[in-house]
């Protein structure tokens, strides 16, 4: 007689490799702003969608991408500042 596996057996017994692990959650709230940044802009340019920008809109849009930029250029010279060990010689 053939053992049958049951789909709760099947789907648990991987489930502590579906978890993310610390390095990931920390590396994900490391660019959380930009997650943000990007998320602000999103929404700017879905509310253009349907019309044409007003001014208004387009000053949104632009103050959303430059966050944006702003979010990844302090991600980047973080990442940039914690490989260099020492300092600047």
């Amino acid at each position: 007689m053939e053992h049958i596996v049951t789909v709760r057996d099947a789907v648990t017994a991987f489930a502590d490799y579906l978890e993310p692990t610390n390095a990931e959650l920390d590396a994900i709230e490391q660019e959380m702003p930009v997650i943000l940044a990007d998320v602000d802009l999103l929404d700017a340019h879905i509310a253009t969608l349907d019309r044409a920008p007003s001014e208004l809109d387009e000053r949104r849009i632009r103050r959303a991408r430059r966050r944006a930029l702003a979010a990844r250029v302090t991600l980047v010279n973080r990442a940039a500042g914690a490989s260099v060990s020492g300092g600047v010689a």
